[in-house]
């Protein structure tokens, strides 16, 4: 507080006036007791200078004891006039003056530590966030759980407070001001993500390249028009979350040539999420099925309507399963050649529904479209409807409605609105019509994720999981993809403490719920490495687990 006091801008005139006011109350204190000692004499009565200024500050502190006073009117008047400017003076401007000049600037300066304007010198490689919104909460999570410095900018300092108080790192600027940038060390800056509407996106990368042309710059687009205006001011990648989202719904929607889904490559090894559903895999365990022994492609992961689980040789396959696979390209295509036979024959002939014609739904249309997939899109908004034969106009809610959609042959129906409320009442509605039914919906907020699958939801995809993903991937240079929402594959540098141990030793997935699929060496990629394989030097571990054992992972390898 004092430091402050002294450095602030203006303290040497508030000092002035401040020393001012204590000189006027000091002189004050000082005549009144000489003007006691005088009074007191005239009444008789004789007491010592240091009882004159006791008796002063006692009566203008309005504390009275009653042990010293007048008998004469005179004297009471006089007793009267120092109470009143006692009060004026110590009871009004005294802490008026307490708190202009030493408790707000102390306030003022705990403010701006908790929420600076500009970051300290030593500041490297961290993240520079402009919005605070859902994608952003999504991804500054996953940047602590990586120990990723990052640092949000918020323009109003109450808001920043709040935010601080919350977890967040903050830093109060300006996102369209140079200066702000300059100030939040964008040189030395490891990503400067823009998720605001496409004219301020478009705004902060010209911003940005003002300073640095080097900086990587990520940004999100609402309109497909904007990718190349986004790209020319400045952008390095352009995230278009809304085409992202209709993609990776219609990829998890059994149905047209439905062969196994690409969501990660490193180098030899491939991951790839399987539905069972309508082949011969259905009620089978693991070890029945005898997919590895077959194929060559070990099942490292079983995910079932919210719930991811790692398998074990009596696992049993559900139509509602999803299988995460890991083996070669050519191995997954054996598989895909013999299991993918079967969705084709079984589903072709009805169509899945698509409810919400918006962005999303049009994106999930065009790849059925392209993967020759039968479709309806119910679509209440005249407006959104197109000509053709693929769209029913009405609300989904309405049984009417349905049941123009053939509801009661549909094999899936996926679920596009970018409200969450309406979302959720609609998987509770479609279940309790088609008990059997596949459904997939989206999420705007990641709190809602499991309030879709209690509904019934087999799959859901969360809009701010997907961004903050996306995001982190870029920034580490990788191109794994989500396989449904709360899952993830991430690859990790071998820690000093597993080295010359075996996984048995490890006890990796025990501690942590990871399942290590390859172990990358200078020698090549162990793909489904055995539990007695030990881990060398400079290995590179490469794993599949939810969220919550991403966390534990780290924070063991970490610790």
């Amino acid at each position: 507080m004092l430091s402050y006091f002294i450095q602030r801008e203006g303290a040497k005139r508030d000092l002035r006036q401040l020393l001012k006011f204590l000189l006027v109350l000091t002189s004050l204190v000082l005549i009144y007791s000489i003007l006691f000692h005088f009074l007191m004499a005239y009444e008789g009565k004789d007491y010592s200078w240091i009882t004159g200024i006791y008796w002063t500050l006692t009566v203008m502190t309005t504390l009275g004891f009653g042990d010293i006073t007048f008998q004469t009117d005179l004297g009471r008047a006089f007793s009267i006039m120092v109470l009143l400017s006692g009060v004026i003076f110590l009871l009004t401007l005294l802490p008026f003056t307490f708190i202009k000049f030493f408790y707000a600037p102390w306030i003022e300066a705990e403010s701006r530590n908790r929420a600076p304007k500009e970051l300290p010198p030593e500041t490297w490689h961290h993240v520079i966030l402009t919005l605070y919104e859902p994608v952003s909460v999504a991804l500054i999570e996953k940047l602590k759980n990586h120990r990723q410095e990052y640092v949000l900018i918020v323009d109003d300092l109450r808001r920043a407070l709040e935010l601080y108080d919350e977890g967040v790192r903050v830093a109060v600027g300006n996102i369209d001001d140079p200066e702000t940038y300059r100030r939040m060390r964008v040189d030395h800056a490891a990503l400067v993500v823009a998720t605001h509407q496409d004219e301020i996106n478009t705004n902060i990368a010209f911003t940005v390249r003002e300073l640095n042309e080097n900086v990587p710059i990520i940004t999100t687009a609402d309109s497909p028009h904007s990718e190349d205006i986004l790209q020319m001011a400045g952008s390095s990648r352009v995230l278009k979350l809304h085409d992202m989202l209709g993609r990776s719904l219609a990829a998890w929607t059994v149905g047209g040539n439905c062969r196994s889904t690409v969501i990660g490559r490193f180098d030899e090894l491939i991951l790839a999420e399987f539905s069972p559903f309508a082949t011969p895999l259905v009620g089978k365990t693991l070890i029945e099925s005898r997919i590895r022994e077959e194929f060559g492609v070990s099942v490292v992961g079983i995910w079932e309507r919210g719930h991811f689980s790692i398998p074990n040789a009596q696992s049993r396959l559900d139509p509602n399963s999803v299988m995460v696979l890991a083996g070669s390209e050519k191995n997954l295509a054996a598989f895909d050649d013999v299991y993918s036979f079967y969705h084709i024959c079984r589903l072709t002939a009805n169509p899945v529904l698509i409810i919400g014609g918006g962005r999303v739904g049009q994106t999930v249309a065009e790849r059925f479209k392209a993967r020759e997939m039968q479709y309806l899109i119910i679509e209440k908004n005249p407006r959104r409807v197109q000509e053709g034969e693929y769209y029913v106009l009405g609300d989904a809610a309405d049984i009417h409605t349905l049941e123009k959609a053939w509801i009661e042959k549909a094999p899936a129906a996926l679920l596009t609105t970018h409200d969450d409320a309406t979302n959720i009442y609609l998987t509770k509605y479609l279940r309790s019509l088609r008990p059997d039914m596949r459904i997939l919906s989206r999420a705007s907020l990641d709190r809602n994720v499991s309030t879709l699958h209690r509904a019934g939801a087999d799959f859901v995809m969360s809009y701010a999981s997907l961004g903050s993903s996306a995001i982190l991937n870029f920034l580490k240079n990788e191109d794994t993809l989500m396989l449904v929402e709360g899952l993830n594959v991430f690859r990790l540098e071998a820690p000093q403490t597993l080295i010359g141990k075996n996984l048995a030793q490890s006890r990796i997935r025990e501690k942590t719920g990871c399942s290590l699929v390859a172990i990358k060496t200078k020698g090549g990629m162990t793909i489904n490495p055995d539990p007695h394989t030990p881990i060398g030097e400079d290995s590179e571990l490469v794993f599949i687990g939810t969220y919550e054992s991403e966390k534990k992972l780290l924070e063991w390898f970490q610790g």
